[in-house]
């Protein structure tokens, strides 16, 4: 069965994105091993996972020609991986290998996961994600956090209904400062 992972980038004081949705403050972390990174991550998953708002800052960015000038290896990875946009309120998904899912999230992750493949991958997508949390389905956890402190914010975690136990299994620490701490979800028996 193929993992879900779940990866966000965080401030240090556990937002990840500011008061009026700013995500500006990545910017300074996003250097060449970073991006070296990531090309490394997208190699090793076949599908993305969005909701509505994640999907449509992405597809507004990686086919632009700032993006393929700017960032073409990564920009080439984003546009030919498969993509499934969870929306009730788009009309269709016109971003290179998307297709729209209108209902229930957790059934068509579930499906997704059974298929043949590479692993999946949820970047932001906050609300859906805590949703594919509380069924479950989140299998790996990549929490980037960025040495910044904003202040204020969305938590990370917000609106999560039930306590969640992970376990560290790996920690990566860029030049930039950015820490990557890897956790899995711990099984219900604790171990």
């Amino acid at each position: 069965m193929r993992k879900v992972i779940f990866q966000m980038m965080v401030s240090l004081d556990g937002y990840f994105e500011g008061p009026n949705h700013e995500l500006d403050w990545h910017g300074p972390v996003v250097d060449a091993e970073y991006n070296e990174y990531a090309a490394e991550f997208l190699d090793s998953i076949d599908t993305l996972v969005f909701g509505r708002v994640t999907y449509q800052l992405m597809a507004g960015y990686w086919p632009s020609k700032e993006a393929l000038k700017d960032d073409p290896v990564i920009a080439a990875k984003m546009n030919s991986l498969k993509k499934v946009v969870f929306s009730r309120t788009l009309d269709n998904a016109e971003w290179e290998n998307s297709r729209l899912a209108k209902d229930n999230p957790a059934a068509e992750v579930w499906k997704l996961k059974n298929l043949p493949g590479k692993d999946i991958a949820i970047f932001g997508s906050s609300d859906l994600s805590l949703e594919l949390i509380d069924a479950g389905l989140i299998d790996e956890y990549r929490i980037m956090v960025n040495p910044i402190v904003l202040g204020a914010g969305k938590p990370l975690f917000r609106g999560i209904k039930k306590r969640l136990g992970l376990e560290l299994f790996k920690t990566r620490i860029m030049k930039s400062g950015l820490a990557i701490l890897y956790y899995r979800a711990k099984k219900a028996d604790g171990g």
